[in-house]
């Protein structure tokens, strides 16, 4: 161990004389640090030669990729977007292994790692979303926009969609497109957050939500056929990966919800975990699902009364996003979703 250790150094003083010497005519450290990471993952591959050809591959394929990827970094990206990266990376590689993962309380429900996988979950899948609006130009459309911002809230897309839909009247059935496929980001991040809470709990409920997703699939693509060709979504403006406000609001609101459906179901039973559920459900599905997910995992509630509650959350969440679309797009608006939203919610349950 002695000789690597003294290889590592020896190398490192051989990269940093050399950076110094040829700071003038080339500023970057690329050359020093991929000589140093040479070093030490040839040192790595005397313990394990199998993930340490791996990783010089890799290293091998960043290295040949560094003039695209600085072109990118330094002209597409924003310091902001850089930042919510770093921030993401920190939620997922250092703060979730320092969690404890066991319950708090007295009723087995608050499991700090548990909630964060969850947060971070919900960061990532939120940090795709934005990354594929940047990619794509405006000439895609509502549709797709209204799909991917779903994912950072579909009651949110609801409103949105509405208010462009009543400011431009030529875009409305594009709008109930993209609004409609925002559902289909709900159903796919309720998959995720359950696979990461309560597999068994994901089976249960995996054909009610693949019904859910097809039939929001179709009724936006009806619309999407029918309305998006030749009518753009605007620019796409950049901002934010994430806001972690709404993430620090999301863990809070998680929070409670747990704790809510925890004290109901203490008090009342089961009956009381549906109805807290159904209630969370008016504000976010997806704190009602990590609720149903963790009563269930910890013997509080059985798996068809879990399945009832979160159909329920599911059903009172689409109450909310009607609601939304009347007040944000009006009468035509609301009556155009609803079909799309009762098709949904009937073929779940």
């Amino acid at each position: 161990d002695w000789i690597i250790v003294a290889a590592v150094v020896a190398v490192g003083l051989i990269a940093l004389s050399g950076q110094r010497a040829s700071a003038a005519q080339h500023p970057g450290l690329t050359t020093e640090i991929a000589l140093l990471v040479t070093v030490l993952l040839g040192a790595f591959a005397l313990r394990n030669a199998r993930v340490a050809g791996a990783l010089g591959v890799t290293v091998a394929v960043v290295l040949a990729s560094r003039t695209w990827l600085h072109d990118w970094i330094a002209h597409k990206l924003t310091a902001q977007e850089i930042s919510d990266a770093l921030l993401l990376l920190a939620a997922a590689l250092v703060v979730l292994p320092l969690l404890p993962d066991h319950a708090l309380d007295p009723w087995g429900t608050l499991n700090p790692r548990t909630i964060w996988t969850v947060i971070v979950v919900v960061m990532a899948v939120n940090s795709a979303g934005y990354i594929a609006l940047r990619a794509f130009d405006n000439r895609i459309g509502l549709p797709l926009a209204g799909l991917l911002s779903g994912f950072v809230s579909s009651v949110a897309t609801h409103v949105s969609m509405g208010q462009r839909a009543r400011k431009e009247q030529r875009l409305a059935r594009s709008a109930v497109a993209g609004a409609t496929l925002s559902s289909v980001a709900t159903v796919v991040q309720l998959a995720l957050v359950l696979s990461v809470t309560n597999v068994e709990l994901l089976r249960e409920v995996a054909l009610p939500l693949t019904l859910a997703g097809i039939a929001a699939v179709i009724y936006g693509a009806f619309f999407t056929l029918r309305a998006l060709r030749g009518e753009a979504a605007g620019e796409l403006p950049s901002g934010r990966a994430f806001q972690p406000r709404t993430a620090a609001l999301f863990a809070l609101a998680l929070t409670a919800v747990l704790v809510l459906v925890a004290a109901l179901t203490h008090w009342l039973g089961a009956r009381g975990s549906v109805l807290g559920a159904a209630l969370a459900g008016f504000a976010d599905t997806h704190s009602a699902a990590v609720a149903c997910a963790t009563e269930s995992k910890g013997g509080l509630m059985d798996l068809p009364t879990a399945q009832t509650a979160l159909l329920l959350a599911f059903s009172t969440n689409s109450l909310t996003k009607i609601a939304s679309a009347f007040i944000a797009g009006g009468w035509r608006f609301a009556t155009l979703i609803l079909p799309g939203l009762v098709l949904m919610v009937g073929l779940a349950w």
